[in-house]
């Protein structure tokens, strides 16, 4: 498949921002649950909710690149009873919605503790990772999405970067929280790695269930493909291959894992054993790095999805 720059900043973009209320609500009902202080998180929710509103926003606006008539976005939720993505379009709202009330709340009275609505904005926050990976497990014609992993990884992907963001916010506004954020971020990068690779390793022994024999029901050992449908350029070459060399894909494929996972995590190592202002700026840097690592793996994600269609279409001979 073809992956759409718009489609690749919207899943990382709001996968981050949920992963960011995760972990400011999920360190406030700890906090609650364990009768601490509320005012040691400091205006980290108040910051860390606006930051997350931002990136479920910009993820919003990004998402509107890939519609070929924005002015009809509101039909994308009348389907919601058959239809992953209308559910997507539905729960993102109303978790933005809370993200606002719980940083307006925190804001107007700053030791007050909303765990209530904290609680109700991680669940939305899980409600939504499920809509968006289940809007590509569900498609049984590109079986290297067809899996439940798909569901997984954009959950713990997300929640990792988010957590990572979290520790940059903290060594700000509440610089006694970084190294636990930090090694809570350390661990899921390193869960969600084993949960990508587990991925790939699935996609590399997929069989594909149609060959050129069966689609054109002809038994001989040898088919070779002459033509493609148009000869050219089509919405069939454009939209359901990516277009770029083997090499450049297996170059991809092999830098994602370094640049989103290994990297941030050394550097998050790096945040729990340095000194305040090191450490920040190793939790920005862990940050900015698996960001752009997760749009290299979002690229890969695509790029891989392999549609039977591509039989016919994906090569002149």
């Amino acid at each position: 498949m073809r992956p759409a720059l718009s489609v690749l900043l919207l899943t990382t973009l709001i996968g981050a921002g949920q992963g960011l209320f995760i972990a400011i609500a999920g360190t406030e009902t700890l906090q609650v649950l364990r009768a601490e202080p509320a005012q040691s998180l400091g205006a980290l929710p108040v910051a860390g909710s606006v930051v997350s509103l931002l990136l479920c926003a910009l993820g919003l606006v990004a998402s509107f690149f890939h519609l070929g008539h924005p002015e009809r976005a509101w039909r994308t939720a009348t389907c919601w009873r058959t239809s992953w993505l209308s559910r997507e379009v539905i729960v993102l709202p109303l978790l933005m919605a809370v993200i606002a009330l719980y940083g307006a709340s925190h804001w107007l009275v700053p030791r007050d503790s909303q765990m209530g609505l904290g609680l109700l904005g991680i669940v939305l926050s899980l409600a939504l990772y499920l809509c968006t990976g289940m809007i590509y497990a569900v498609v049984k014609a590109i079986r290297e999405w067809a899996t439940p992993i798909t569901v997984i990884n954009f959950t713990l992907m997300g929640i990792a970067s988010g957590f990572t963001l979290a520790a940059a916010l903290a060594a700000i506004s509440a610089p006694a929280l970084t190294s636990g954020f930090a090694i809570w971020a350390a661990w899921l990068t390193l869960i969600a790695a084993l949960g990508r690779f587990s991925a790939l390793r699935r996609n590399t022994r997929i069989v594909p269930a149609t060959t050129p024999q069966s689609a054109i029901g002809v038994r001989h050992p040898r088919v070779v493909q002459r033509s493609q449908g148009a000869m050219g350029g089509s919405f069939n070459t454009r939209e359901f291959f990516h277009g770029k060399s083997p090499e450049f894909a297996l170059a991809m494929t092999r830098a994602f894992p370094v640049v989103a996972f290994l990297i941030p995590l050394i550097l998050l190592v790096a945040v729990y054993s340095s000194t305040a202002g090191l450490g920040a700026l190793a939790a920005w840097l862990a940050f900015a790095v698996q960001f752009a690592g997760l749009l290299i793996e979002r690229w890969v994600f695509f790029a891989q999805a392999n549609h039977t269609q591509n039989l016919y279409y994906r090569t002149v001979g």
